[in-house]
């Protein structure tokens, strides 16, 4: 094995969705696999997974200081050499912390002179970093890592979206405990692995508060150069409270006593470093529909207290993933949205395909009966389907104004998406 210095075993590992995909479209083509998601979602495990199973590589991160030395002086010194047939791997993690990494990345890949597949991680968002000179268009593909779900934590497998779709509203896999087992853990300690499954309360909360420094006080720092690291870490703490409503910049700021323009800033680095994610109102077709403000919602939303909250959110990252997992791995364009009118009329999420409306979801806590608001937009919708979920088990399909409304409970439902 060649300078496999990780130490790393697969037992107590769980193989991640993302897997796959990156042998099928990536290593198989030898093209650079850049995995980007939230810090601590499991990419550093994920790269020593894949380690483990091809036996010859090598794992380098940036805090190394004998790393950074040996980049800096010649990148392809790096590469080990190959042991028989079997291609080496070479894992950079947070590379993008080097000024030059891209100029350096590229010609580390274009002076290869036997195959090697490059696997390269970062918490912060890589296209961030990918702008300005030295594209590296061609060379590599893209992949959103995103911490657990309710079918992650059953099985690795994602179906594809009109598979999906069918299967779900069939009712093609009937409810398991396991997943109700499931959704409660997420509820309770949040999707990231390590509190998930070291479920433990007092962990879970050290856990998190160690995690919400690390993101304010070392990413945001490296990637904005903000000095106003205790107001971010204030607003932080305020937005568990504004999840799920129509985010307000003017009151936010009137709240910390700064501008509109500052808090819109900073909301776009908590973006970029995978802390919150915004949700955009769809206008096309949707009359009166409103069209500046949209939703908030966290990454990690065990810090949430309102289970209503909580649960929606859960819902909007388990969607999330789903578009994200069909992006990148070439099944379409998928987008989510929401549907809110000027009258307060309210659709969730809605989930667009390649710019068309593919499947509008309503979230409620305990209500199974229909949602009054689907008689409003489901005739605006050129889809005729809709999904409801629910926290408790349940499973009824309701015709209204010619399309399906699928009413489900949501730990049998979410087994299905990504």
């Amino acid at each position: 094995m060649t300078e496999l210095t990780i130490g790393v075993t697969l037992v107590g590992m769980r193989k991640r969705s993302l897997a796959q995909p990156i042998e099928d479209l990536a290593f198989s083509d030898h093209k650079i696999a850049f995995v980007s998601g939230p810090r601590q979602c499991g990419k550093t495990t994920l790269a020593k997974m894949f380690l483990a199973q091809r036996k010859t590589g090598l794992y380098r991160n940036w805090d190394q200081v004998e790393f950074r030395r040996a980049w800096a002086q010649n990148p392809s010194a790096i590469i080990p050499p190959a042991e028989g047939q079997t291609v080496p791997l070479v894992v950079l993690d947070e590379i993008h912390k080097d000024r030059r990494w891209k100029r350096n990345l590229k010609g580390m890949y274009d002076t290869l002179k036997t195959p090697c597949d490059i696997l390269v991680t970062g918490s912060a968002r890589l296209n961030v970093y990918m702008k300005g000179s030295d594209s590296l268009l061609g060379r590599h593909l893209s992949f959103r890592l995103h911490p657990f779900s309710v079918r992650e934590m059953g099985r690795p497998d994602v179906l594809p979206p009109d598979v999906m779709l069918e299967s779900l509203f069939s009712r093609a896999n009937h409810r398991h405990e396991s997943s109700e087992d499931d959704l409660a853990s997420l509820m309770t300690y949040g999707p990231f692995p390590m509190p998930l499954f070291a479920q433990d309360a007092r962990k879970a909360r050290l856990w998190r508060r160690n995690r919400e420094q690390l993101v304010v006080r070392e990413d945001l720092r490296d990637l904005s150069r903000l000095l106003e690291l205790g107001r971010i870490e204030m607003m932080t703490a305020l937005l568990p409270e504004r999840v799920g409503s129509l985010f307000s910049f003017a009151s936010m700021a009137r709240d910390l006593e700064v501008s509109i323009p500052t808090i819109k800033r900073w909301m776009a680095y908590l973006k970029e470093l995978y802390y919150v994610f915004d949700v955009r109102p769809y206008t096309k077709r949707i009359t009166r529909s409103i069209r500046r403000e949209g939703k908030v919602y966290l990454w990690d939303y065990g810090a949430i207290r309102s289970e209503a909250a909580r649960f929606e959110n859960l819902v909007a990252c388990h969607l999330l993933k789903a578009c994200h997992f069909w992006t990148d791995t070439g099944e379409g364009e998928f987008e989510l949205y929401f549907l809110r009118n000027k009258e307060k009329q309210e659709i969730d999420f809605l989930i667009v395909r390649d710019g068309l409306p593919w499947l509008p979801v309503e979230v409620k806590c305990s209500d199974a009966t229909p949602s009054p608001n689907w008689r409003k937009f489901a005739g605006l919708l050129p889809c005729k389907r809709g999904l409801q979920l629910v926290r408790q088990p349940e499973w009824k399909i309701h015709d209204l104004v010619g399309a399906e409304i699928l009413v489900a409970g949501a730990a049998e439902a979410l087994a299905y998406f990504a």
